[in-house]
Protein backbone atom coordinates (compact mmCIF):
# COMPACT_ATOMS: atom_id res chain seq x y z
CA UNK A 1 0.00 0.00 0.00
CA UNK A 2 0.96 3.57 0.19
CA UNK A 3 4.65 3.71 0.56
CA UNK A 4 5.61 7.26 1.31
CA UNK A 5 2.81 7.73 -1.26
CA UNK A 6 5.14 7.84 -4.23
CA UNK A 7 5.47 5.88 -7.44
CA UNK A 8 9.13 4.98 -7.10
CA UNK A 9 8.92 1.25 -7.80
CA UNK A 10 12.68 0.76 -8.24
CA UNK A 11 13.19 2.35 -4.82
CA UNK A 12 10.74 -0.09 -3.31
CA UNK A 13 12.65 -3.00 -4.76
CA UNK A 14 15.95 -1.55 -3.65
CA UNK A 15 14.57 -1.12 -0.16
CA UNK A 16 13.54 -4.76 0.08
CA UNK A 17 14.50 -6.49 3.29
CA UNK A 18 16.39 -9.65 2.46
CA UNK A 19 17.35 -12.53 4.72
CA UNK A 20 17.43 -16.26 5.18
CA UNK A 21 14.43 -15.85 7.47
CA UNK A 22 12.24 -15.26 4.41
CA UNK A 23 14.04 -17.23 1.71
CA UNK A 24 12.17 -20.49 1.86
CA UNK A 25 9.99 -22.50 -0.46
CA UNK A 26 7.01 -20.82 -2.11
CA UNK A 27 3.64 -22.61 -1.96
CA UNK A 28 1.97 -24.01 -5.04
CA UNK A 29 -0.74 -21.73 -6.42
CA UNK A 30 -4.31 -22.75 -5.66
CA UNK A 31 -7.57 -21.07 -4.67
CA UNK A 32 -6.83 -19.74 -1.20
CA UNK A 33 -8.58 -21.62 1.59
CA UNK A 34 -9.26 -20.23 5.07
CA UNK A 35 -6.41 -22.40 6.37
CA UNK A 36 -4.01 -20.99 3.78
CA UNK A 37 -5.07 -17.44 4.59
CA UNK A 38 -4.56 -18.09 8.31
CA UNK A 39 -1.08 -19.46 7.65
CA UNK A 40 -0.27 -16.51 5.41
CA UNK A 41 -1.32 -14.11 8.15
CA UNK A 42 0.70 -15.89 10.83
CA UNK A 43 3.85 -16.04 8.74
CA UNK A 44 3.36 -12.53 7.36
CA UNK A 45 3.07 -11.06 10.85
CA UNK A 46 6.24 -12.88 11.88
CA UNK A 47 8.11 -11.38 8.94
CA UNK A 48 6.88 -7.84 9.64
CA UNK A 49 7.93 -8.22 13.27
CA UNK A 50 11.43 -8.99 12.01
CA UNK A 51 11.55 -5.54 10.37
CA UNK A 52 11.28 -3.73 13.71
CA UNK A 53 14.44 -1.82 14.60
CA UNK A 54 16.25 -2.39 17.87
CA UNK A 55 14.81 0.86 19.22
CA UNK A 56 11.29 -0.37 18.50
CA UNK A 57 10.73 1.81 15.44
CA UNK A 58 9.19 1.18 12.07
CA UNK A 59 9.37 4.80 10.91
CA UNK A 60 12.12 7.36 10.62
CA UNK A 61 14.08 9.25 8.01
CA UNK A 62 14.01 8.08 4.41
CA UNK A 63 11.88 5.14 3.33
CA UNK A 64 9.66 3.96 6.15
CA UNK A 65 7.85 0.79 7.10
CA UNK A 66 5.13 2.49 9.16
CA UNK A 67 2.45 1.04 6.87
CA UNK A 68 3.17 -2.16 8.79
CA UNK A 69 0.71 -0.91 11.41
CA UNK A 70 -2.16 -1.14 8.92
CA UNK A 71 -1.13 -4.71 8.08
CA UNK A 72 -0.72 -5.72 11.73
CA UNK A 73 -4.21 -4.43 12.57
CA UNK A 74 -5.80 -6.21 9.61
CA UNK A 75 -4.08 -9.43 10.66
CA UNK A 76 -5.24 -9.13 14.28
CA UNK A 77 -1.96 -8.05 15.92
CA UNK A 78 -1.89 -4.98 18.16
CA UNK A 79 1.08 -2.66 17.59
CA UNK A 80 1.60 -2.34 21.33
CA UNK A 81 2.29 -6.10 21.39
CA UNK A 82 5.13 -5.75 18.87
CA UNK A 83 8.36 -5.37 20.80
CA UNK A 84 12.07 -5.83 20.06
CA UNK A 85 13.25 -8.81 22.07
CA UNK A 86 10.26 -8.56 24.41
CA UNK A 87 11.20 -5.08 25.67
CA UNK A 88 7.73 -3.59 26.25
CA UNK A 89 9.19 -0.12 26.88
CA UNK A 90 10.07 -0.07 23.18
CA UNK A 91 6.74 -1.35 21.89
CA UNK A 92 5.97 -0.22 18.36
CA UNK A 93 2.95 1.92 19.31
CA UNK A 94 4.72 3.97 21.96
CA UNK A 95 7.76 4.55 19.78
CA UNK A 96 5.61 5.61 16.82
CA UNK A 97 3.50 7.95 18.95
CA UNK A 98 6.64 9.54 20.36
CA UNK A 99 7.96 10.10 16.83
CA UNK A 100 4.73 11.75 15.66
CA UNK A 101 4.75 13.99 18.75
CA UNK A 102 8.16 15.53 18.03
CA UNK A 103 8.20 19.08 16.70
CA UNK A 104 10.59 18.15 13.89
CA UNK A 105 8.35 15.46 12.46
CA UNK A 106 7.76 14.89 9.58
CA UNK A 107 10.32 17.26 8.01
CA UNK A 108 11.11 20.88 7.36
CA UNK A 109 9.04 20.71 4.14
CA UNK A 110 6.06 18.46 4.87
CA UNK A 111 3.36 17.54 2.38
CA UNK A 112 -0.22 16.54 3.12
CA UNK A 113 0.42 12.86 2.39
CA UNK A 114 2.82 12.76 5.35
CA UNK A 115 -0.10 13.51 7.66
CA UNK A 116 -2.56 11.28 5.82
CA UNK A 117 -0.19 8.32 6.05
CA UNK A 118 0.39 9.02 9.73
CA UNK A 119 -3.33 9.34 10.51
CA UNK A 120 -4.15 5.99 8.88
CA UNK A 121 -1.31 4.19 10.62
CA UNK A 122 -1.69 5.89 13.99
CA UNK A 123 -5.33 4.80 13.97
CA UNK A 124 -4.35 1.21 13.14
CA UNK A 125 -1.71 1.31 15.88
CA UNK A 126 -4.27 2.42 18.47
CA UNK A 127 -3.25 6.08 18.68
CA UNK A 128 -6.09 8.61 18.32
CA UNK A 129 -4.87 10.62 15.29
CA UNK A 130 -6.43 13.85 16.57
CA UNK A 131 -4.90 13.45 20.03
CA UNK A 132 -1.38 12.14 19.44
CA UNK A 133 -0.12 14.70 21.96
CA UNK A 134 -1.16 18.06 23.40
CA UNK A 135 0.38 19.70 20.34
CA UNK A 136 -0.06 17.08 17.58
CA UNK A 137 -3.44 16.76 15.87
CA UNK A 138 -3.10 14.90 12.56
CA UNK A 139 -6.67 15.70 11.48
CA UNK A 140 -5.98 19.42 11.88
CA UNK A 141 -2.70 18.94 10.03
CA UNK A 142 -4.60 17.49 7.05
CA UNK A 143 -7.17 20.30 7.12
CA UNK A 144 -4.35 22.82 6.54
CA UNK A 145 -4.05 21.60 2.95
CA UNK A 146 -7.67 22.25 1.89
CA UNK A 147 -7.69 24.01 -1.47
CA UNK A 148 -9.97 27.03 -1.20
CA UNK A 149 -9.79 27.68 -4.95
CA UNK A 150 -10.70 24.05 -5.70
CA UNK A 151 -12.92 22.89 -2.82
CA UNK A 152 -12.76 19.17 -2.21
CA UNK A 153 -9.07 18.81 -3.04
CA UNK A 154 -6.30 18.50 -0.45
CA UNK A 155 -2.85 19.59 -1.52
CA UNK A 156 -2.13 20.63 -5.11
CA UNK A 157 -4.93 19.14 -7.20
CA UNK A 158 -2.45 17.86 -9.80
CA UNK A 159 -1.47 15.26 -7.20
CA UNK A 160 -4.88 13.58 -7.06
CA UNK A 161 -3.32 10.87 -4.91
CA UNK A 162 -3.32 13.29 -1.97
CA UNK A 163 -7.08 13.84 -2.17
CA UNK A 164 -7.71 10.09 -2.32
CA UNK A 165 -5.73 9.59 0.87
CA UNK A 166 -7.36 12.58 2.51
CA UNK A 167 -10.68 10.81 2.00
CA UNK A 168 -9.24 7.58 3.40
CA UNK A 169 -7.73 9.28 6.44
CA UNK A 170 -10.56 11.66 7.33
CA UNK A 171 -13.23 8.99 6.93
CA UNK A 172 -11.29 5.89 7.93
CA UNK A 173 -9.47 7.19 10.99
CA UNK A 174 -12.59 7.36 13.12
CA UNK A 175 -12.98 8.29 16.77
CA UNK A 176 -12.15 5.66 19.37
CA UNK A 177 -15.88 4.89 19.58
CA UNK A 178 -16.12 4.25 15.85
CA UNK A 179 -17.72 7.55 14.80
CA UNK A 180 -16.77 9.33 11.56
CA UNK A 181 -15.43 12.57 12.96
CA UNK A 182 -15.76 14.88 9.95
CA UNK A 183 -19.06 16.47 8.84
CA UNK A 184 -21.17 15.19 5.97
CA UNK A 185 -20.65 18.38 3.97
CA UNK A 186 -16.92 17.76 3.88
CA UNK A 187 -17.36 14.10 2.95
CA UNK A 188 -19.62 15.10 0.06
CA UNK A 189 -17.20 17.75 -1.20
CA UNK A 190 -14.36 15.23 -1.39
CA UNK A 191 -16.60 12.57 -2.94
CA UNK A 192 -17.51 14.98 -5.75
CA UNK A 193 -13.82 15.31 -6.63
CA UNK A 194 -13.23 11.57 -6.41
CA UNK A 195 -16.04 10.91 -8.87
CA UNK A 196 -14.91 13.68 -11.23
CA UNK A 197 -11.48 12.05 -11.60
CA UNK A 198 -12.71 8.59 -12.59
CA UNK A 199 -11.34 7.71 -16.01
CA UNK A 200 -13.46 6.54 -18.92
CA UNK A 201 -12.25 2.98 -18.41
CA UNK A 202 -13.67 2.95 -14.86
CA UNK A 203 -10.42 3.33 -12.93
CA UNK A 204 -8.22 6.10 -11.59
CA UNK A 205 -4.59 7.20 -11.68
CA UNK A 206 -2.29 9.20 -9.41
CA UNK A 207 -2.68 12.49 -11.25
CA UNK A 208 -5.65 14.77 -11.72
CA UNK A 209 -7.97 13.96 -14.63
CA UNK A 210 -10.97 16.18 -13.88
CA UNK A 211 -11.70 18.56 -16.76
CA UNK A 212 -9.01 17.04 -18.98
CA UNK A 213 -10.45 14.89 -21.77
CA UNK A 214 -7.07 13.37 -22.62
CA UNK A 215 -6.40 12.36 -19.02
CA UNK A 216 -9.89 10.97 -18.56
CA UNK A 217 -9.32 8.83 -21.67
CA UNK A 218 -5.89 7.66 -20.48
CA UNK A 219 -5.32 4.18 -19.07
CA UNK A 220 -5.99 3.82 -15.36
CA UNK A 221 -3.71 2.15 -12.83
CA UNK A 222 -4.56 -0.84 -10.68
CA UNK A 223 -3.07 0.74 -7.54
CA UNK A 224 -5.03 3.96 -7.54
CA UNK A 225 -8.21 2.26 -8.64
CA UNK A 226 -8.05 0.19 -5.47
CA UNK A 227 -7.29 3.24 -3.32
CA UNK A 228 -9.96 5.42 -4.96
CA UNK A 229 -12.58 2.69 -4.62
CA UNK A 230 -11.72 2.41 -0.94
CA UNK A 231 -11.90 6.18 -0.50
CA UNK A 232 -15.38 6.31 -2.01
CA UNK A 233 -16.64 3.47 0.17
CA UNK A 234 -15.01 5.02 3.26
CA UNK A 235 -16.88 8.22 2.36
CA UNK A 236 -20.20 6.39 2.58
CA UNK A 237 -20.71 5.41 -1.06
CA UNK A 238 -22.35 1.94 -1.26
CA UNK A 239 -20.67 -0.84 -3.24
CA UNK A 240 -23.74 -0.95 -5.50
CA UNK A 241 -22.98 2.58 -6.73
CA UNK A 242 -22.42 2.98 -10.48
CA UNK A 243 -18.88 4.32 -10.04
CA UNK A 244 -17.93 1.36 -7.85
CA UNK A 245 -19.46 -1.02 -10.38
CA UNK A 246 -17.38 0.59 -13.14
CA UNK A 247 -14.24 0.27 -11.03
CA UNK A 248 -14.99 -3.40 -10.42
CA UNK A 249 -15.39 -3.93 -14.16
CA UNK A 250 -12.05 -2.22 -14.79
CA UNK A 251 -10.27 -4.47 -12.29
CA UNK A 252 -11.98 -7.55 -13.67
CA UNK A 253 -10.75 -6.65 -17.16
CA UNK A 254 -7.16 -6.71 -15.88
CA UNK A 255 -7.30 -10.17 -14.30
CA UNK A 256 -4.87 -12.78 -15.61
CA UNK A 257 -6.66 -16.11 -15.79
CA UNK A 258 -3.82 -18.48 -14.94
CA UNK A 259 -2.58 -16.62 -11.83
CA UNK A 260 -5.31 -14.33 -10.52
CA UNK A 261 -2.93 -11.37 -10.76
CA UNK A 262 -3.94 -7.96 -12.06
CA UNK A 263 -2.01 -6.64 -15.04
CA UNK A 264 -0.80 -3.28 -13.74
CA UNK A 265 0.94 -0.41 -15.51
CA UNK A 266 4.15 -1.49 -13.77
CA UNK A 267 3.61 -5.12 -14.73
CA UNK A 268 2.42 -7.92 -12.48
CA UNK A 269 3.49 -7.18 -8.89
CA UNK A 270 2.44 -7.65 -5.29
CA UNK A 271 1.98 -3.97 -4.41
CA UNK A 272 -0.49 -3.26 -7.20
CA UNK A 273 -2.38 -6.48 -6.45
CA UNK A 274 -2.41 -5.64 -2.75
CA UNK A 275 -3.84 -2.15 -3.29
CA UNK A 276 -6.54 -3.52 -5.60
CA UNK A 277 -7.54 -6.24 -3.15
CA UNK A 278 -7.55 -3.74 -0.26
CA UNK A 279 -9.90 -1.57 -2.33
CA UNK A 280 -12.23 -4.51 -2.84
CA UNK A 281 -12.00 -5.38 0.85
CA UNK A 282 -12.82 -1.80 1.87
CA UNK A 283 -15.94 -1.89 -0.29
CA UNK A 284 -17.10 -5.26 1.06
CA UNK A 285 -16.47 -6.99 -2.26
CA UNK A 286 -15.15 -10.55 -1.99
CA UNK A 287 -11.91 -10.80 -4.02
CA UNK A 288 -12.22 -14.60 -4.25
CA UNK A 289 -15.66 -15.07 -5.80
CA UNK A 290 -17.80 -13.90 -8.70
CA UNK A 291 -16.02 -11.40 -10.92
CA UNK A 292 -12.66 -12.14 -9.31
CA UNK A 293 -12.60 -15.91 -9.73
CA UNK A 294 -10.99 -16.51 -13.12
CA UNK A 295 -11.89 -19.15 -15.69
CA UNK A 296 -8.95 -21.18 -14.42
CA UNK A 297 -10.07 -21.02 -10.80
CA UNK A 298 -7.60 -18.38 -9.64
CA UNK A 299 -8.16 -15.22 -7.61
CA UNK A 300 -6.10 -12.15 -6.67
CA UNK A 301 -5.62 -13.65 -3.20
CA UNK A 302 -4.18 -16.80 -4.79
CA UNK A 303 -1.62 -14.64 -6.56
CA UNK A 304 -0.65 -12.82 -3.37
CA UNK A 305 -0.18 -16.03 -1.40
CA UNK A 306 1.88 -17.43 -4.29
CA UNK A 307 4.15 -14.39 -3.88
CA UNK A 308 4.82 -15.19 -0.23
CA UNK A 309 7.80 -17.13 1.10
CA UNK A 310 6.78 -19.67 3.71
CA UNK A 311 7.45 -20.19 6.50
CA UNK A 312 9.50 -16.97 6.26
CA UNK A 313 6.40 -14.88 5.56
CA UNK A 314 7.83 -12.14 3.35
CA UNK A 315 6.30 -11.32 -0.03
CA UNK A 316 8.15 -10.80 -3.30
CA UNK A 317 7.52 -7.61 -5.27
CA UNK A 318 7.88 -9.21 -8.71
CA UNK A 319 7.21 -12.88 -9.47
CA UNK A 320 10.82 -13.17 -10.66
CA UNK A 321 12.34 -11.82 -7.45
CA UNK A 322 14.33 -14.17 -5.25
CA UNK A 323 13.88 -12.30 -1.98
CA UNK A 324 11.15 -10.42 -0.12
CA UNK A 325 10.37 -6.71 -0.17
CA UNK A 326 9.28 -4.90 2.97
CA UNK A 327 6.67 -2.82 1.16
CA UNK A 328 5.36 -5.76 -0.83
CA UNK A 329 5.09 -7.75 2.38
CA UNK A 330 3.05 -5.00 4.01
CA UNK A 331 0.75 -4.58 1.03
CA UNK A 332 0.39 -8.32 0.53
CA UNK A 333 -0.34 -9.18 4.15
CA UNK A 334 -2.87 -6.40 4.64
CA UNK A 335 -4.79 -7.51 1.55
CA UNK A 336 -4.71 -11.24 2.32
CA UNK A 337 -5.86 -10.47 5.88
CA UNK A 338 -8.95 -8.74 4.50
CA UNK A 339 -7.90 -5.18 5.29
CA UNK A 340 -8.61 -1.95 3.49
CA UNK A 341 -6.15 0.93 3.97
CA UNK A 342 -6.56 1.07 7.72
CA UNK A 343 -8.30 -0.98 10.42
CA UNK A 344 -9.33 -0.41 14.00
CA UNK A 345 -6.64 -1.72 16.36
CA UNK A 346 -7.14 -5.17 17.91
CA UNK A 347 -7.45 -5.51 21.67
CA UNK A 348 -3.86 -5.96 22.92
CA UNK A 349 -2.59 -9.20 24.42
CA UNK A 350 -0.18 -7.28 26.66
CA UNK A 351 -1.60 -7.18 30.17
CA UNK A 352 -2.85 -3.72 31.11
CA UNK A 353 -2.27 -2.20 27.68
CA UNK A 354 -5.29 -0.20 26.48
CA UNK A 355 -6.67 -0.60 22.98
CA UNK A 356 -6.36 3.16 22.46
CA UNK A 357 -4.04 5.89 23.67
CA UNK A 358 -4.37 9.64 23.20
CA UNK A 359 -4.04 12.98 24.96
CA UNK A 360 -6.91 13.72 27.35
CA UNK A 361 -6.61 17.48 27.74
CA UNK A 362 -4.84 20.58 26.50
CA UNK A 363 -1.67 21.65 28.25
CA UNK A 364 -2.00 25.26 29.29
CA UNK A 365 0.49 27.39 27.39
CA UNK A 366 1.25 24.71 24.78
CA UNK A 367 0.44 25.69 21.20
CA UNK A 368 -1.87 23.32 19.37
CA UNK A 369 -4.19 23.06 16.36
CA UNK A 370 -7.86 22.19 15.92
CA UNK A 371 -9.74 21.12 12.80
CA UNK A 372 -12.64 23.42 11.89
CA UNK A 373 -15.28 23.51 9.15
CA UNK A 374 -17.74 26.36 8.61
CA UNK A 375 -20.80 25.58 6.48
CA UNK A 376 -23.05 28.54 5.64
CA UNK A 377 -25.83 26.28 4.38
CA UNK A 378 -25.52 27.68 0.85
CA UNK A 379 -22.75 25.41 -0.43
CA UNK A 380 -19.86 27.60 0.69
CA UNK A 381 -17.89 25.19 2.87
CA UNK A 382 -14.75 26.49 4.53
CA UNK A 383 -12.14 24.12 5.99
CA UNK A 384 -9.13 25.10 8.06
CA UNK A 385 -6.68 24.26 10.79
CA UNK A 386 -6.84 26.74 13.67
CA UNK A 387 -3.69 27.49 15.67
CA UNK A 388 -4.20 28.55 19.26
CA UNK A 389 -2.57 28.35 22.68
CA UNK A 390 -5.07 27.22 25.33
CA UNK A 391 -4.93 28.68 28.81
CA UNK A 392 -6.52 25.66 30.48
CA UNK A 393 -7.30 21.97 30.03
CA UNK A 394 -10.22 22.89 27.73
CA UNK A 395 -11.13 25.89 25.62
CA UNK A 396 -14.35 27.29 24.17
CA UNK A 397 -15.97 27.55 20.76
CA UNK A 398 -15.73 31.34 21.04
CA UNK A 399 -11.97 31.14 21.58
CA UNK A 400 -11.59 28.84 18.59
CA UNK A 401 -13.64 31.07 16.29
CA UNK A 402 -11.75 34.15 17.48
CA UNK A 403 -8.43 32.44 16.80
CA UNK A 404 -9.63 31.37 13.36
CA UNK A 405 -9.99 35.01 12.31
CA UNK A 406 -6.24 35.56 12.52
CA UNK A 407 -4.62 32.15 12.85
CA UNK A 408 -6.28 29.75 10.42
CA UNK A 409 -4.69 27.83 7.55
CA UNK A 410 -5.97 28.32 4.93
CA UNK A 411 -6.99 31.84 5.90
CA UNK A 412 -10.49 33.21 5.51
CA UNK A 413 -12.19 30.35 7.30
CA UNK A 414 -13.69 32.82 9.76
CA UNK A 415 -13.72 36.57 9.11
CA UNK A 416 -16.09 37.76 11.84
CA UNK A 417 -18.10 36.36 14.77
CA UNK A 418 -21.01 37.88 16.70
CA UNK A 419 -20.84 38.31 19.60
CA UNK A 420 -17.12 39.04 19.43
CA UNK A 421 -16.50 38.27 23.10
CA UNK A 422 -18.09 36.99 26.27
CA UNK A 423 -20.72 34.25 26.31
CA UNK A 424 -24.07 33.56 24.69
CA UNK A 425 -25.42 32.21 21.44
CA UNK A 426 -23.38 32.72 18.28
CA UNK A 427 -25.72 34.86 16.20
CA UNK A 428 -23.56 35.53 13.14
CA UNK A 429 -20.49 34.04 11.45
CA UNK A 430 -18.83 35.59 8.43
CA UNK A 431 -21.66 38.10 8.15
CA UNK A 432 -24.43 35.51 7.98
CA UNK A 433 -26.90 36.00 10.81
CA UNK A 434 -29.39 33.70 12.45
CA UNK A 435 -32.81 33.88 10.79
CA UNK A 436 -35.85 32.27 12.37
CA UNK A 437 -35.31 28.54 12.68
CA UNK A 438 -32.04 28.79 10.73
CA UNK A 439 -29.31 29.37 13.27
CA UNK A 440 -25.65 28.56 13.82
CA UNK A 441 -25.06 25.15 15.30
CA UNK A 442 -21.99 23.17 16.36
CA UNK A 443 -20.87 19.55 16.39
CA UNK A 444 -17.65 17.91 17.55
CA UNK A 445 -16.30 14.56 16.38
CA UNK A 446 -19.43 13.76 14.39
CA UNK A 447 -21.89 14.32 17.24
CA UNK A 448 -25.37 15.72 16.68
CA UNK A 449 -25.50 19.45 15.98
CA UNK A 450 -26.62 21.70 18.85
CA UNK A 451 -27.03 25.45 19.20
CA UNK A 452 -23.66 27.19 18.96
CA UNK A 453 -22.72 29.23 22.00
CA UNK A 454 -19.43 30.96 22.65
CA UNK A 455 -19.03 29.10 25.95
CA UNK A 456 -19.49 25.67 24.31
CA UNK A 457 -16.63 23.52 25.65
CA UNK A 458 -13.99 22.30 23.23
CA UNK A 459 -11.44 19.66 24.18
CA UNK A 460 -8.07 18.59 22.88
CA UNK A 461 -8.28 17.08 19.40
CA UNK A 462 -11.96 17.89 18.87
CA UNK A 463 -12.94 18.08 15.20
CA UNK A 464 -15.29 21.06 15.12
CA UNK A 465 -18.07 21.62 12.60
CA UNK A 466 -20.10 24.84 12.62
CA UNK A 467 -23.19 24.95 10.41
CA UNK A 468 -25.99 27.40 9.61
CA UNK A 469 -29.42 25.82 9.18
CA UNK A 470 -32.53 24.52 10.86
Amino acid sequence: MPRPLTLNRPALVAAAALGAFALTTLPAAATATPAQIATSKTNGVAYLKSLQAADGSYAGSGLSNEWAFSAFAAAGTAAVDVTPGGDTSKNARTVYRNLLSTSGWPSASPVVTDYERAALNAYAAGVDPARVSASRNLIADIYRYWQTAEPGYFGPSANFNATVFAALALNGAKTTTGQVRVPQALREAITTRLRANQHNDGGWNYSKAEGNAAQLAAASDIDMTGAAMASLCASGVPNTDTDIAQAKAFLKSKLIANSGAFKALFGVNTDSNGWAVSGLNACGINPQTGDFLTSQGKTPVDFLIAQQFNPGGGFKYLPSDTGPSAYASIDGLRAVAGGGFTSAPPVPATAGAPQWVGENSFTSGTATKLALTVDDGAGNLKVCSVALTPTGSTTTLGAVLDAAVTSATPSGCVTAVTPASGTGAVTSVNGKANSGANTWKVSVDGSSFVSAAREYAVGVGDTIAVRWGS
